[in-house]
């Protein structure tokens, strides 16, 4: 499996920066030894914001493997975060929240 570089964009400690820090740990759950993640805080490191071009806050970015990804906001649906970011698929994911269970 490769390994995957992933950058979270924060600014700040808001409850919304705290969220997306703990959905994308939700998300990477099984496969965080597969995982790179380093959170940047914007407005500690404004440099890298502004080199990376990061617009909004938060910021995931996926560099590597290709292609590279953005996904802006909270995470909070960790399936479509998992895809968009090509981790791969695992069985018994945490179930969004009003999600039925399978043959209901």
């Amino acid at each position: 499996m490769s390994k995957f570089e992933l950058r979270l964009y924060v600014a700040g400690q808001t409850s919304r920066s705290e969220q997306a820090i703990a959905n994308l740990y939700r998300t990477c759950e099984g496969v965080l030894d597969a995982c790179d993640i380093r959170i940047i805080d914007v407005l500690e490191q404004p440099m890298m914001a502004e080199e990376k071009r990061i617009l909004a806050t938060p910021t995931l970015v996926k560099s590597v493997p290709p292609p590279a990804r953005r996904i802006i906001g909270d995470l909070s649906d960790v399936r479509r975060v998992a895809r968009m970011l090509g981790l791969p698929a695992k069985e018994g994911r945490v179930k969004e929240r009003g999600e039925k269970p399978h043959g209901c």
